[in-house]
């Protein structure tokens, strides 16, 4: 950063159903790693990230809560203060990419009575466990528009597709209107 840079700190959310891949995204992004063991979020985790975009500080504060009913009645304060959201559903072809794709309005109300309007962006992923080819983009494109989502993207915490280029939207979005306000 340089001197006359400025300082931001943005809080995004990451929400889904267990076991869509939500921490392993994070890792992908803020570490570029990724685990092949499943560890279960007792919760919620926290992970911090600082970005340079124009010569400005951006800290990141990537809120990852777990997707067990368990932990509805914990939800609220894991919101508090939150700038934008992401949701994570898998396209995974089992039990779990189905219910988790159903479940996205779920996460989306969520979203909306706990945080307002926030941008919210879409992540697809486990892209690595299906044929790309076959992936039908019209239902999603729908919800997108249809939750007024800021967009959705495919990806994968395995390869890392799509990873970066996701955040990054958001991320750069928080900072575009950031800098909106301060001027």
């Amino acid at each position: 950063m340089n001197e006359s840079g400025k300082k931001f700190r943005y809080k995004i959310t990451v929400v889904g159903d267990v076991r869509v891949g939500k921490t392993s995204l994070i890792s992908k992004y803020t570490l570029g790693t990724f685990e092949m063991d499943y560890v279960e979020t007792i919760g919620a985790q926290f992970s911090k990230y600082d970005k340079d975009i124009n010569g400005d500080n951006i800290r990141l504060l990537f809120w990852d809560i777990a997707g067990q009913r368990d932990f509805d009645f914990l939800r609220p304060s894991f919101y508090r203060d939150t700038n934008a959201a992401i949701i994570v559903y898998s396209l995974e072809d089992n039990k779990l990419g189905e219910l988790s794709i159903k479940n996205i309005q779920n996460w989306n109300q969520e979203i909306t009575q706990f945080c307002g309007n926030v941008p919210t962006v879409l992540f697809a992923n486990k892209i690595d466990l299906i044929e790309e080819d076959n992936l039908d983009h019209s239902y999603i494109q729908k919800l997108t528009k249809d939750s007024d989502f800021l967009n959705y993207f495919i990806t994968s915490a395995k390869t890392g597709q799509g990873v970066h280029e996701a955040f990054n939207t958001i991320i750069e979005k928080l900072y575009e209107i950031s800098l909106t306000m301060n001027n």
